[in-house]
């Protein structure tokens, strides 16, 4: 099984970044996808960023241009730099890792609150 804990959340005003961490521990793998969502009050969960094991990432249209996702395979650890945030950025965010395979199976953090408010 895996563990996944995310820490960084907090209350910030718009414009200002934060710097979210998720630590994995487990049965985790190095191969695994790792990634970043959030859920908003009233809405689906969405895909913020994930990034691969050598490095490839993928952002949601709304972040790519601010937020930065990094990952330390040595560690077992991925961040998420966010930048310029703003008010429709408010959200929990879920640290996630995929098992990749023809059907893939993923693990989830219990999430982050970030608050973007003047």
């Amino acid at each position: 099984q895996v563990q996944l804990v995310e820490s960084g959340g907090g209350f910030v005003q718009p414009g200002e970044s934060l710097r979210l961490s998720c630590a994995a521990s487990g049965s985790i793998s190095s191969m695994y996808v790792m990634g970043w969502y959030r859920q908003a009050p009233g809405k689906e969960r969405e895909l913020v960023a994930t990034i691969t094991s050598g490095g490839v990432t993928v952002y949601t249209n709304s972040v790519k241009d601010r937020f930065t996702i990094s990952r330390d395979n040595a560690k077992y650890t991925v961040l998420l730099k966010m930048n310029s945030l703003k008010p429709e950025d408010t959200a929990v965010y879920y640290c996630n890792a995929r098992r990749p395979s023809f059907i893939a199976v993923d693990y989830w953090g219990q999430g982050t609150q970030v608050t973007v408010a003047s």
